[in-house]
């Protein structure tokens, strides 16, 4: 009989553990640039802040960096309704955006991010080989060149394959409309140039699953570029590149695209 109390006792134990409600704690505006960095800059200290959503009493979670949509001349960080509760860390990141910065600073804010993820990820309780990198639109886009092109994350010293995938919503994947106006280049003019995710398509790039809308319905030519760098990554030797279509939504395709992103973490972060 006593040892059949045990035994009961020690299921029930087992369950409260394991039935444990996992709290979440958000911590939002942290600088992701050290307080010396280009002091004279104001917009950069204004603009250059993360929030960080995280498990307070589960350690050695998944962390998604989340990079919003915009255009790189509008849009807030955030972090999505879709990716809270879900186990994982989400840190929703601000970078300067044009007229008021012009590339490539916004791709240095991006890398700047990443980087102080990998290195401060730790002291919450979460796992830097567990980082998956995702956004949309101008996030996307984000995301492509620096998980891509390895020099804006060297520049912390961080090796972008270290990355655990790379989930890109809907990005431009030739050089961004934003740059290319910059430049006096008209949105339907298409340019591959050291901007562009294209011009850096390599075999040993972090597992890529490019996520768009439908091709009928998204922006112009948005499904096509990333047709295009699928095609080019597989050609390049990269064999964990994919390319999902969501029929029927056009470039608001990021609330369908959320389980997907979800799954991948899940999978890319056992």
């Amino acid at each position: 009989m006593k040892r059949i109390f045990f035994v009961l006792s020690i299921l029930l134990l087992s369950g409260m553990i394991f039935s444990q409600e996992i709290r979440y704690k958000t911590m939002t505006d942290i600088p992701y640039y050290d307080n010396d960095f280009q002091p004279e800059n104001g917009y950069l200290h204004e603009r250059c802040l993360l929030d960080i959503y995280y498990p307070e009493n589960k350690g050695d979670f998944a962390t998604v960096v989340w990079f919003h949509g915009g255009g790189l001349t509008g849009g807030a960080k955030e972090i999505p309704s879709a990716l809270k509760e879900k186990g994982f860390c989400v840190v929703g990141v601000n970078y300067r955006l044009a007229p008021q910065a012009k590339a490539p600073a916004y791709i240095e804010d991006a890398a700047a991010a990443v980087a102080w993820v990998f290195e401060h990820i730790k002291q919450y309780g979460g796992n830097p080989s567990k980082i998956i990198v995702s956004g949309h639109s101008a996030g996307g886009y984000l995301t492509c060149m620096i998980g891509l092109d390895k020099r804006w994350l060297a520049a912390h010293h961080i090796d972008a394959d270290r990355i655990a995938a790379l989930v890109p919503f809907s990005a431009q994947t030739i050089t961004h409309f934003t740059i290319r106006k910059e430049r006096g280049i008209p949105d339907i003019q298409p340019v591959v140039d050291e901007y562009a995710p294209l011009f850096h398509v390599r075999p040993d790039a972090p597992p890529l699953l490019l996520i768009t809308g439908d091709r009928e319905l998204e922006l112009l030519g948005r499904y096509e570029e990333n047709a295009y760098l699928a095609r080019m990554m597989k050609i390049a030797g990269h064999t964990q590149t994919r390319l999902l279509e969501l029929q029927g939504y056009g470039h608001d395709m990021a609330y369908p695209a959320f389980p997907l992103l979800i799954r991948e973490i899940e999978e890319k972060t056992r």
